[in-house]
């Protein structure tokens, strides 16, 4: 049995009905833990497609688990399926979704030929809450060899630059007064949060070129005519290690304190999402994922060339228990890039439709290369088992 092919055929069969899911994914776009149909429209097609599928997998509601093979080393491929407010799927996770179940499928059939496991799992909420790390709590990847996925992007790149995150939600609490009759009874909460605005936008021109810091105000007051009591916003804090993150993120958090004090209202930092780490590209699967693009009539830019385009995701953590990869592949939606509304567009352009079938086919034909060469698979592990002293590129800038 020619196996890639016999991929490709399965891949090409479902063409029409995980393109039509995408599309339904884009109409019907949902935010972090709320994605109850995209989850069901994706895991029908698992079930459909002869798989066993778990529901509600691992205590998360909008997680799903498809099975398929009895033993052997096991491969995960992960599917994201949430979008954004206001913009829906800039990020392209329709298209996640759907390759990810179009990968799926093909190697349930060839599960048992290979000798290997293959699951099709479920992640929720990776662009607000960090469904990946849920999923690791509850023991989703312990018995996993390998993961990967594939994101949607401008261009094709194997090793795609990512940082380390956090987040803060922000509350500053003041005193409500009549602005104009008795201004000075208040505590204005809205020049708090201004202060801290504007102390962070100067702390920014004194970090590292692989740290970002970002956010907005979520609320800034009720009536123009009242002192604000209560503002909120939610901020960003990235660096190119954990290690990194967190004096970084004392140093954002000392911009609302001061923010408070200048003011006399009082800060609340509120607890918030789970933080992701850097992805740990696994670069020997990598370079395996690259050949099996060539076929497909693609070239992945180097690592070099598209540095300044990092971002973060809860792959990350992923990567650090399993040997992952998480490449983009391009759309042709330049000059439009991730997370502008013309990107949303773009995800089901036939350039984005083309991209769910390539993405299905190179994760595919990289599990059978890895599942039929022992010695590909062993780098895979020995890689991941002895990492270089500086396993983020993003450290050596």
């Amino acid at each position: 049995m020619d196996m890639k092919q016999h991929a490709r055929d399965r891949i090409e069969q479902d063409a029409a009905s995980l393109i039509q899911i995408s599309h339904q994914m884009h109409d019907r776009p949902e935010l972090a833990y709320q994605e109850s149909s995209a989850a069901g429209w994706l895991a029908d097609k698992l079930e459909s497609g002869g798989m066993k599928v778990e529901r509600s997998a691992h205590g998360l509601e909008t997680a799903f688990r498809a099975t398929a093979g009895e033993s052997g080393a096991h491969f995960v491929i992960c599917a994201e399926y949430d979008a954004l407010p206001e913009i829906g799927h800039a990020c392209g996770h329709n298209i996640i979704g759907t390759s990810a179940v179009g990968a799926g499928l093909a190697l349930s059939q060839l599960a048992p030929y290979l000798g290997i496991r293959v699951t099709v799992l479920g992640t929720p909420a990776e662009e607000s809450g960090g469904g990946k790390v849920d999923l690791m709590n509850a023991g989703a990847f312990d018995d996993v060899d390998v993961a990967l996925m594939v994101h949607p992007g401008p261009v094709d790149v194997v090793d795609w630059p990512t940082l380390a995150w956090t987040g803060l939600n922000i509350r500053f609490h003041g005193k409500e007064s009549h602005a104009s009759a008795f201004p000075e009874r208040g505590l204005n909460a809205l020049d708090a949060m201004n202060l801290a605005y504007f102390g962070v936008a100067a702390l920014r021109q004194h970090i590292s070129r692989d740290e970002r810091i970002h956010g907005i105000v979520t609320h800034g007051g009720d009536a123009a005519n009242i002192v604000p009591k209560l503002t909120e916003g939610r901020f960003f804090v990235r660096a190119a290690s954990m290690e990194d993150l967190l004096p970084l993120k004392q140093r954002v958090i000392k911009c609302f304190e001061a923010g408070a004090l200048a003011t006399g209202c009082e800060v609340e930092f509120l607890t918030m999402d789970n933080d992701y780490d850097f992805v740990r590209t696994n670069l020997a699967m990598g370079e395996t994922y690259e050949k099996n693009l060539q076929p497909l009539g693609r070239g992945a830019l180097p690592r070099a060339m598209v540095e300044k385009f990092a971002g973060s995701t809860d792959m990350g953590n992923v990567s650090h228990v399993v040997p992952s990869i998480h490449p983009l592949m391009g759309i042709d939606s330049l000059p439009a890039v991730n997370h502008q509304a013309e990107f949303t567009a773009a995800t089901i352009t036939p350039a984005g439709d083309r991209a769910i079938l390539d993405a299905a086919m190179a994760m595919a034909w990289t599990v059978i290369d890895l599942a039929t060469d022992e010695a590909a698979m062993a780098r895979v592990r020995d890689e991941f088992d002895n990492p270089a002293p500086s396993a983020n590129p993003m450290l050596a800038l």
